[in-house]
């Protein structure tokens, strides 16, 4: 279905080295790399996620509702993504935690460029 996500960037450089990071988190590094656009990825894996300048030139700007999930394989691992895209000049969106009784556990944070993304599990629900 998804094969990635485009976010827009007025900074490729300073997307690039908060992406990196992120990526680490996944075992992943840059699949694509131009210019005006970085995707972070495998090939034929699993979605990816890019940072481009704008082809229209125009400045990139924060779609409002529209946001990226990044999913991991426990509570700890959000935690460590969220820390690091908050080291890595990102901001707060609401801490890790559980969101609910459904088993849905998440962090939120916005890149330097103010997209909008979480990092997420599912835990056993609260019975």
């Amino acid at each position: 279905m998804i094969g990635y996500v485009t976010l827009g960037t007025n900074d490729l450089p300073r997307a690039a080295k908060f992406y990196d990071a992120i990526a680490g988190h996944f075992g992943v590094g840059r699949m694509m790399d131009f210019d005006t656009f970085i995707a972070w990825g495998e090939m034929a894996g699993a979605p990816g996620i890019a940072a481009t300048k704008p082809f229209d030139g125009e400045t990139a700007s924060v779609g409002n509702g529209t946001m990226v999930a990044l999913q991991v394989d426990g509570p700890e691992k959000v935690q460590a993504v969220y820390d690091t895209a908050i080291a890595e000049g990102g901001s707060d969106e609401g801490a890790p935690g559980p969101r609910g009784d459904d088993g849905f556990y998440a962090g939120y944070f916005r890149d330097p460029d103010g997209n909008k993304l979480n990092v997420f599990c599912m835990v056993a629900p609260k019975s």
